[in-house]
């Protein structure tokens, strides 16, 4: 059965498509949690639709929990980027207020871990990568956990301190930091699956990530309020705002959401939200 609020995605989406050109405020303004808030509840629904369970209708708290967790991981990113200087704004003088302005972002940033979760829910769903398996398993040794997580801060700190040359390793920095940490303390982690080789999981995040990857870049060239970027060496053969190279991200940005939320899991685990 589609559910409800599965529908009032779908005219969210709709609405906010159609208000792209309309531009009938303050939705304008206010497009991205519209339309992302939309996808998330059309996704689930069509998740529920085809397997019976689903992330809001069977884990409603979870899915609230996530809500604040993805903000502030966004926000993170948010803090990184005025460093790493890749992207910018345009078209944040059209809010009235600072807190409106600080509002639209808690309510955008929060979508973002969800929307990925709920792609890689609908990738899982149809049943892609079922039979995507490595060859062997791998021995997973603490020096091989020790070595991961020391390459995730190097790259962490190349990153702030010549960002220029080196601004593509934060997508893959905080993986390789807190990944192992989520393997060592039994949290769902994608290191495990050298262990088990089922590689279902890793790649419907990967495409998930890829997926929402292309809907944030072809809304966001839509928009009244817009990102914008610049991204040395790579920055040409633009598809809407970003560089074609720079779609390569998204893949691993999505392997890195699901380590930092499962590793916010495993430090608070009164809250059991852990996600897998």
């Amino acid at each position: 059965m589609f559910r409800k609020y599965g529908i009032a995605g779908m005219l969210m989406i709709v609405f906010a498509q159609i208000n792209f050109f309309l531009k009938i405020q303050p939705f304008a303004n206010w497009y991205f949690p519209i339309i992302w808030f939309g996808y998330i509840f059309l996704i689930d629904s069509i998740v529920y639709k085809l397997k019976g369970h689903s992330l809001i209708y069977n884990h409603p708290k979870t899915f609230l929990l996530m809500l604040p967790v993805s903000s502030v991981i966004w926000w993170l990113f948010e803090g990184l980027g005025f460093i790493i200087g890749n992207w910018y704004y345009s078209g944040l003088g059209n809010f009235s207020s600072i807190f409106e302005l600080m509002l639209f972002g808690f309510a955008s940033f929060s979508t973002v871990i969800p929307a990925v979760f709920e792609t890689n829910d609908l990738v899982r769903s149809i049943h892609l990568f079922d039979h995507a398996h490595l060859k062997r398993k791998h021995k997973i040794s603490k020096n091989f956990l020790r070595t991961l997580t020391g390459l995730g801060i190097a790259f962490l700190l190349l990153t702030v301190i010549w960002p220029r040359y080196f601004y593509p390793l934060v997508w893959v920095a905080f993986f390789l930091i807190l990944d192992p940490f989520n393997y060592l303390h039994k949290t769902p982690s994608i290191i495990s699956h050298l262990k088990d080789r089922k590689l279902k999981i890793p790649l419907s995040l990967f495409i998930g990530g890829m997926i929402c990857g292309f809907l944030w870049e072809f809304w966001n060239s839509l928009a009244i309020l817009q990102w914008h970027y610049f991204l040395p060496f790579v920055n040409f053969f633009r598809i809407f705002e970003m560089p074609l190279l720079g779609y390569i991200g998204y893949g691993p940005f999505a392997l890195e959401l699901y380590a930092m939320y499962n590793f916010l899991g495993s430090i608070t685990k009164k809250y059991k939200f852990k996600y897998k």
